[in-house]
This record gives C-alpha cells, structure tokens and sequence, in this order.
C-alpha cells in the first residue's frame, strides 16, 4: 500500500472507529420507501454533505461541555476516555440516518439512541453549587445538545464553508425536525431563536473540572501522527467560531502573535480541502440515499 492510500485509509478509520472498511450501514440508506426529511440541495443537506461538519463537531463537543448536566453523563456513562472516536463514530451514524436515511429510518435511529438515554442518569453539581439529579433524557439535556449541534454547523459553515440554500434560517427550521425526532416540543426554527434558546442556558452553565478533564481529551485526540497538525488547525478554527463567553468560560483563546490574530481561515480551509481530497467528492452515505431517491421517484439527484 502507497503512502497515499495508507493516509486515505487512516482518514477513513478516524470516522469509522477504527474500521478501515466502510461501515455497511453506510449502504443501507438505499433501503426505504420514501425520500427523507431532507430533499437533495436543501439547506441540511448542503451543509451535511460539505467538509464542514468536521469542525461543527469539535466546536459542539467544546460548547455541549460548558453544561455540567451534560457533561456529568459523559463523564459517569460515556466511553469517551477509552474510546473518544468510538463515540464521535456513534454521533455520525446518528446525523447521518437523519440526514440522508428516509423518514422510517431516521424516526428509528433516533428512537434508539432515546432508549438509550433512559438508562443514563445520576447526580451533579450545577452552575449554584447544588446538586441535582438528571437522566439523559430530560428535556432540558437533550434541548441544550440539539442547540450546540445546531448553532456549531451553522458557525462551522458560515466561517468555512459556502451559501445555504434559503440561508441561515432555512437551515434552523429544517434541522428541528431532527429536534423533534429527539422528543423536543419546540425546537428553534429561526437563527434569533436559536440565539434565545442558547442565552436562556447562560446561567445554568459552568466551566467545571469536568469540563477540563473533557477539554484535555477533545485537544490531543488518539490520532495518527499525519493528522495531528491538521486536527489543531481545526481545533482552532472551532474554538475561533465560538462565542466569546463560551470561549472565556472553556478558557480557551484564539491563537495569535501578541495583540494579532493569526489567519486561521484560510488554514481551516486547507486542511478541510485535503480532508475532502482523501474521502473523495461524495461519501457512500449521500450516494446510498440518492440512489434510494431516485428508485422511488423522489426526483433526479446530481
């Protein structure tokens, strides 16, 4: 195997927990009777199936950290210190059902990872000191991570990526379906209500020692030594899109020379063209779902 092919295939493997084959779940997308929820050139899937969701996914494991609810069930329940990417491959299969799998899919999947939710409780020590008990499937959790999902595309997107069909709003109203698969009653449909919902959760939020345990590991990931320079780059670049009082609260800065910022941008934008270079154009999830939209009628996908 070539020194390319070898770099392709651990660029794969970080996505797929180790797999260097693709996940046959993959494939399985060309199965169902329906089109999905979200139609080929919409808002979510433009932004799904671009290279920017790699930096989305940091900058929403930085964000969902900063609420201690939150972070006490990854810490007490997740495998996150033995097997970080095995959770990161958990949550791509998640997007991935509801972006491009059809609606019975989606409706599924999501059902359960809710199962799942229900067996994750405990206690922890909120923003006032207190200590309250929560599951994982409280309204409040699951609200608070379908925002810092939401609100990390949108600033991952908006820095690296290129126009969203309809807009900012257009791709806020069609991902709270994926709200609403989750349980939620109301999920943001607007940018200004995305941006309500988040400031509601100001006070209940807290930089913990938690949160830094969680930090220590999203900053040096068990990664390949050919990926790690280009992981800090995205590392910076998801801290460089965040609010400055998350970034405050998390204790992090945007890399610079004294008083002056360092181009991140065009950085980000580099590695993220070489990460699309070695995944290739289309993934085998967006091709699956095209050829099941297709087969049923759903239009003629590019």
């Amino acid at each position: 195997m070539g020194i390319i092919a070898t770099w392709k295939t651990q660029l794969r493997t970080t996505f797929t927990d180790g797999d260097p084959t693709i996940p046959q779940w993959q494939f399985e997308f060309e199965k169902g009777d329906d089109p999905g929820y979200f139609p080929v050139g919409s808002a979510v899937w433009t932004v799904h199936s671009s290279i920017t969701p790699t930096v989305a996914g940091i900058r929403a494991l930085l964000l969902q950290a900063l609420h201690p609810g939150a972070m006490a069930g990854v810490h007490a329940h997740s495998s996150f210190r033995e097997e970080p990417l095995g959770r990161l491959a958990n949550t791509i299969r998640w997007i991935y059902t509801v972006t491009y799998g059809s609606r019975v899919a989606a409706q599924e999947g999501s059902a359960f990872v809710q199962r799942l939710h229900t067996r994750v409780h405990g206690t922890y020590v909120d923003s006032r000191g207190t200590e309250k008990a929560y599951s994982a499937a409280d309204p409040d959790l699951i609200r608070w991570v379908h925002l810092a999902f939401t609100d990390a595309f949108v600033a991952a997107h908006r820095a690296y990526g290129g126009p969203i069909p309809g807009g900012v709003d257009e791709y806020v109203r069609e991902w709270a379906a994926a709200g609403e698969l989750m349980g939620l009653d109301d999920p943001p449909r607007s940018e200004a209500e995305l941006r309500a919902q988040l400031a509601a959760f100001d006070d209940e939020l807290t930089g913990s020692d938690q949160v830094q345990e969680a930090l220590a590991y999203i900053r040096h990931p068990p990664l390949p030594r050919s990926q790690r320079l280009g992981y800090q780059i995205l590392l910076a670049g998801a801290v460089a899109t965040l609010e400055p009082r998350h970034r405050e609260m998390l204790g992090l800065r945007v890399p610079s020379l004294g008083p002056l910022p360092l181009p991140i941008r065009p950085a980000v934008r580099l590695v993220l063209g070489v990460i699309r270079l070695g995944l290739g154009p289309e993934g085998p999830a967006e091709a699956a779902a095209k050829t099941r939209i297709r087969r049923i009628g759903g239009g003629s996908p590019a």
